[in-house]
């Protein structure tokens, strides 16, 4: 039986579907999956079915198994071996003269690939970099350039909400945020309110945003003049969850009206 699932693959990788068959995975669960060329892991972070149509977006391999007492030893062992790997790689960006910040290594389960995240104002050559690295760990290198976003989401955090971060707990990949989507939101344009960790517009703007759109349905402007029962007036504010809007009367009383019904 087909049962896809978000997985966050190793600890800083994207997310993907998964067929986790007949497993039985709660959230936090590290799982043993097919990957690439080989066996690599992941940690369950979305155990429920997802929704048909993102089914077919991609194609979908298997969960091989739950995490064993000797797989997590050797996950914890390849996060000792990173920060080795880390080490050498800062070493040798600075013997090449690199313009790039070396932001994190991890490998893979099996350890045949070495994984390094950086950071750089603009394109680099690495290719010599790449070729120092793959005598040293006899392992195939891979060098992935990310962004703020991308960072934030690799080192983790708490937003200005008290929860973990979106990007690190559950998104699969970044949406477009705007600001518009701020604006029509009612929030405050001041960037510190609406920005994340990273430094750009909170991912939650974007994936609120078409509830917010669904909500606002049926409901005035703030500004706008309508009529009410007791007259006309103008619309001096909007609660979109309650679904209600306070309206100013020509004769300057204050009425309420609600668009539950």
């Amino acid at each position: 039986m087909e049962k896809l699932i978000f997985v966050r693959l190793r600890d800083s990788g994207q997310v993907y579907f998964y067929n986790a068959c007949n497993l039985e995975v709660k959230d936090g669960d590290y799982v043993i999956v097919e990957h690439d060329r080989g066996m690599d892991y992941g940690q369950i972070i979305s155990p429920k079915d997802t929704d048909l149509k993102e089914k077919a977006k991609e194609p979908v391999k298997k969960i091989l198994r739950q995490a064993r007492d000797s797989d997590l030893k050797q996950i914890e062992d390849n996060r000792l071996k990173a920060k080795e790997a880390f080490n050498a790689c800062v070493k040798k960006i600075e013997e090449h003269k690199l313009d790039m910040k070396l932001v994190k290594a991890e490998y893979s389960f099996d350890r045949s690939k070495i994984i390094f995240y950086f950071t750089a104002p603009g394109r680099v050559d690495f290719r010599d970099l790449v070729k120092d690295l793959a005598k040293i760990f006899k392992a195939r290198i891979e060098l992935r350039q990310i962004g703020v976003r991308d960072e934030a989401r690799l080192f983790g955090g708490f937003g200005a909400c008290g929860r973990e971060l979106c990007c690190a707990k559950f998104l699969k990949d970044f949406e477009p945020v705007t600001i518009k989507m701020a604006k029509e939101e009612g929030l405050p344009l001041n960037p510190p309110k609406i920005s994340g960790i990273c430094g750009r517009l909170m991912c939650c703007l974007s994936f609120e945003y078409e509830t917010y759109k669904v909500l606002c349905k049926g409901l005035p402007k703030e500004g706008e003049i309508i009529s009410t029962p007791k007259g006309k007036g103008k619309v001096t504010s909007v609660s979109v969850f309650k679904r209600t809007a306070t309206v100013q009367l020509e004769d300057g009383t204050v009425t309420q009206m609600d668009y539950n019904k």
